[in-house]
């Protein structure tokens, strides 16, 4: 597989089990009648420790930023960097 294929099916391995993770977060603090603030606050929370955490683990000598996270400088001289937005459209969440 090259690169650029291997690269597309982590992406969209990730961004499934992103969704999937925020269709049940979603459905349980509904449930719960969670204020819509929170409900935002933990669905970018949540689906960004599930990307930054498995692109970690699977693509370690990569950089990752993401609106969620802290800015690591160590990007600026890193081979590749994901560039991550968790939740698109947090305000429809």
């Amino acid at each position: 597989m090259s690169v650029a294929a291997a690269d597309h099916e982590l992406a969209r391995r990730l961004a499934t089990e992103a969704g999937e993770l925020l269709v049940e977060l979603r459905a349980k603090l509904v449930a719960e009648n969670a204020a819509p603030h929170i409900l935002r606050a933990a669905g970018d929370r949540w689906a960004h420790k599930l990307i930054a955490g498995s692109l970690r683990r699977d693509a370690p000598g990569d950089a990752v930023l993401s609106e969620e996270g802290a800015d690591d400088d160590g990007r600026l001289g890193a081979a590749r960097t994901w560039i991550v937005d968790p939740l698109d459209g947090t305000r429809e969440f």
